[in-house]
Parts: C-alpha cells; sequence; structure tokens
C-alpha cells in the first residue's frame, strides 16, 4: 500500500469545512473527509512543532524520543534524535520502500530528512525559506518573482519593542508562493515514484498555516474581517488560571491590538487555509490522474494547532487547551467505509499505522496504536482516556494531561493545576481544580494520569506522589532502601 501523508503546521481544526466551519473554503479536504475516515477528537502528543514531529517519526511520546523543543528557542533539551531511536522510514525502507518528504522537515538540526532515507530538497526551519536555493531557482525558471512583504501586522511587547510578525500582505502570484512551489516539487516526486513502480510513502509538509500569514491579495483580502467572529474565549480573565498564560498573553502582544485589527489576522488566516487546501487539491487530483487512488491511503493532519486570540494569545505556549491540542485528523484507506470517529487518537497513532499499511511490525513504536481498525469501520477496544505532555518553549514549562469524554486534568507543577468540564465549558474558561463539586472527578484523574505515567515509565509522576492525592501507594516513592521493614539488624 503506497502512502500520501499530507501535513500542515499550526492548523486549527475549527478552519475547515468537514469540521463545521460554514465560510473557509476547503473543498479538497471536505472531500478527502467526505470519502474516509474523520477523526472528530485527534490529538497532538504536544502542542509543538519538532518534538510533535519527532513523535511522528519514532511513535513515542516526547518523554520517551527525548526531543522536547524547537531549535530556535532551545534551552538545554536535546536537538536531535538518538542514533539508537527507532523511526517508521527504516522500517519502510527495509521493505523496498521509496521514501519522500517534500517541506517542513523541523526534526532536528545536525540530522535531516535525508538522514533518515528521505528523498527531497533539504527545507530547513520553522517558516517558509524563501532564500533557498531550490525555490529561487523554481521562480527564475518560470519567469516568476521574488518575495516581498508589505503592511506588517506587529504588536507591542512588554518593554515598549515591535511584536513578533504576525501578517503581511505578500507581493507575488499564487504560483510564486512558497505553497506552490511545495506542492509542485510533490507532484513531480509522486510522478517518478508512481513511474519507478515500488510501493512510496510520499509527505508533504506545509509550513503554514503557520504564523505570520504571508498571502496574496486574493487569500489575504478573501474573507471579510467584519465576518469574521472572534473566539468565544478572547473572554478570558485568567482568573484561577497558571500566571504563565497571562504573561504568554502579553508576550503574544494580544491586548494592544484592536479588536479589527484581531479579526484581520484570523481572516487572513482562513486564506492561508484556503490557499493551503487548493494546493492538496493539486495533489490528490495528479494522484487520480496516474491510477494510484485505489493503491494509496491518504492522511491528512498537522503537528498542533493555533491560538489566532483564543484565550487571548496567539502561536502556541503552556497552555494546553483545545485550541492547540485538538488537531484535524482525516485517513482514507481504500475500501473504507465513509464515517466520523469519536475515540480520543493521536498524531503518534499514524506510525503504528503507516508501518501497518507497508506490512511492517507495529511493535517498535512503542507508544502508538494503529487506527486502521477504525478505518475499515471496526470497533475495537480503544482507551477512554489520552494524555499529552509540555516541556517548554522560551524556557523549560513541564505540563501533563489527561482527557477523557468530558473532562481535561493538566498539572502545573509551578502553579495551579486546571480541570475542565468540555461539556458545561467547552471553550475552558473556567478551572475547575478547586470546585467541590468536582471533587470526585479531579481524584479520580489525578488517580488514572498517575497510573498511566508509572505504567509508561514517565518519571513525572514522582512529582504527583507527594503533592496529590493519589490514595494509597504500592511502592515506595522514595527510592530508597534506608528503611527496611522487619526487625532491625543488630
Amino acid at each position: 500500500m503506497n502512502v500520501l501523508f499530507l501535513m500542515t503546521d499550526q492548523h486549527r481544526v475549527d478552519t475547515l469545512g468537514c469540521y463545521g466551519n460554514p465560510t473557509v473554503a476547503t473543498p479538497h479536504l471536505d472531500r478527502l473527509a467526505a470519502s474516509g475516515t474523520r477523526f472528530d477528537r485527534f490529538y497532538t502528543p504536544t502542542a509543538i512543532c519538532t518534538p510533535a514531529r519527532a513523535s511522528l517519526l519514532t511513535g513515542q511520546a516526547p518523554f520517551r524520543h527525548r526531543l522536547l523543543a524547537n531549535q530556535e528557542r532551545n534551552v538545554g533539551y536535546l536537538e536531535d534524535l538518538s542514533d539508537d531511536v527507532f523511526t517508521f522510514p527504516a522500517a519502510l525502507a527495509e521493505r523496498g520502500y521509496q521514501l519522500g518528504l517534500v517541506g517542513k522537515w523541523h526534526g532536528g538540526t545536525e540530522r535531516n530528512a535525508a538522514s533518515y532515507g528521505f528523498a527531497g530538497p533539504d527545507l530547513p526551519g520553522w517558516h517558509n525559506p524563501v532564500d533557498h536555493p531550490d525555490y529561487l531557482a523554481y521562480l527564475a525558471e518560470r519567469g516568476l518573482p521574488g518575495y516581498r512583504i508589505s503592511e506588517p501586522i506587529r504588536g507591542t511587547t512588554p518593554n515598549g519593542n515591535p511584536g513578533n510578525l504576525l501578517a503581511a500582505r505578500l507581493h507575488q502570484p499564487v504560483e510564486a508562493t512558497f505553497e506552490h512551489y511545495l506542492a509542485t516539487r510533490a507532484i513531480e516526486m509522486l510522478e517518478r515514484f508512481a513511474a519507478d513502480g515500488r510501493p512510496f510513502y510520499l509527505a508533504t509538509h506545509f509550513f503554514g498555516p503557520h504564523l505570520p500569514y504571508l498571502l496574496p491579495d486574493a487569500y489575504y483580502d478573501r474573507y471579510d474581517p467584519d465576518r469574521v467572529p472572534l473566539p468565544p474565549s478572547v473572554a478570558e480573565t485568567f482568573e484561577g488560571k497558571p500566571p504563565v498564560q497571562r504573561n504568554y498573553s502579553a508576550h503574544w502582544t494580544f491586548d494592544t491590538l484592536p479588536t479589527e485589527v484581531s479579526r484581520k489576522l484570523i481572516a487572513v488566516y482562513w486564506g492561508y487555509v484556503t490557499l493551503i487546501d487548493e494546493q492538496i487539491g493539486r495533489i490528490l487530483t495528479r494522484m487520480d490522474e496516474l491510477g494510484l487512488a485505489d493503491e494509496t491511503s491518504v492522511f491528512f493532519t498537522a503537528d498542533h494547532g493555533e491560538f489566532t486570540g483564543a484565550h487571548r494569545l496567539h502561536d502556541k505556549g503552556p497552555a494546553m487547551y483545545e485550541d492547540i491540542y485538538r488537531i484535524p485528523g482525516i485517513l482514507r484507506v481504500p475500501g473504507g467505509p465513509p464515517q466520523t470517529r469519536n475515540e480520543l487518537v493521536s498524531l503518534t497513532d499514524c506510525t503504528a499505522t503507516i508501518l501497518e499499511l507497508a506490512g511492517a511490525d507495529p511493535t517498535p513504536a512503542t507508544d502508538s496504536r494503529s487506527l486502521l481498525p477504525l478505518a475499515r469501520g471496526e470497533h475495537p477496544d480503544w482507551p477512554g482516556e489520552l494524555l499529552a505532555e509540555f516541556h517548554g518553549h522560551h524556557f523549560p514549562y513541564p505540563q501533563r494531561m489527561i482527557l477523557d469524554d468530558r473532562y481535561k486534568l493538566v498539572v502545573n507543577p509551578e502553579s495551579v493545576n486546571e480541570l475542565y468540564d468540555l461539556h458545561a465549558d467547552p471553550h475552558e474558561l473556567t478551572n475547575r481544580y478547586e470546585d467541590p463539586e468536582l471533587r470526585a472527578e479531579r481524584r479520580r484523574l489525578v488517580r488514572r494520569l498517575y497510573d498511566l505515567l508509572r505504567e509508561r515509565g514517565d518519571n513525572f509522576y514522582h512529582w504527583m506522589t507527594p503533592m496529590y492525592d493519589i490514595g494509597e501507594l504500592d511502592h515506595d516513592p522514595t527510592l530508597s532502601a534506608f528503611e527496611p521493614e522487619g526487625p532491625a539488624a543488630p
């Protein structure tokens, strides 16, 4: 079975028509969802690029593969996977697969995609590398103009300096955009792989719709800001929340931007989603023209979400809200029924799925579970909860999260913990960790998280042992033998 893996970066699930957005035009992804499985509760293992991508590559949770931060803000963590870590492309190569990756890598500093066997241009960095020689050659061959922007949107940081660039108008036709370039290179590789005849794994990783949103006029102005609703959680007060969230809001300058600018940013973000959808449509159309649809499984997902003003935040960070942890997840397997699934599944589960599609052993993908039974319409036993973790971005900041059908618990060791009732409070505005009405749910989730962390071997549980109500202990939390039971030695 061939595998076509389509991935975006920092993509809100609520920007897609197939996930209920009535305004944003995403016909190609909507059509993919209508012909396959749309996972309604699909999550990232961690809402930050490099660790999430490393989890996809290895099938391991971040605490296990230990690549915990993006290079650009790394504060002492590993910057590359260890040489002995299992990765799925090695298993596919052993089975004769052609391997290709076009687009964002962001999976380490010394080791690039080619280090893991992928063909394709080496495109480093976190955002479109518009000075890359291959992209410049693409423009020159077609007589297309180079990159130029105007009308930058920035807020003001707490010290009075200009904030990060959030959006700008791009002075290029769509054919010259980096997104069009990526789709073109992916189509060229798809054609080469098809001509070869061997099975293939081809990934196309778009750098967007990650901010800054840099778009040509047709997409920059595609959606009317006056018709764009602000996220309900813009009402965030941070009362009863970890103080770091207020700090991040200041860092991302939300309160320094007028409301009309916040609406414009969302409108431009939507335009970015439409631009990428059109490029994905080009790839899917060419796959069909090459007669590959009946022998190719297609994934679409993202590494994590984006705030775009939700909770008065932008980008992502140390706040485990649905906006950045719940992501789109679509899988079309030939012969599988069109359906929507509500199981709690993860980006990490893609790894075992890819291995099973290739006829390889999924066991080494330690924290991954194949989605194929779900995509085939089966009803296997499936875990009723999901774990996620975070380790910091601008500074170390460890968090763990457990999510079930209704409740979400977040443990913040340096601050207050969080508990949200997603049925009563889907926008996560009210932290109910100290609410006596939810004492039983809190105790249940704390203990369940504790047990699952111990089972995994995630040593975060050691902090929880003395600090929270985890019930009776069945082990020595001191990790010592200083107090043996029985008679004292003579």
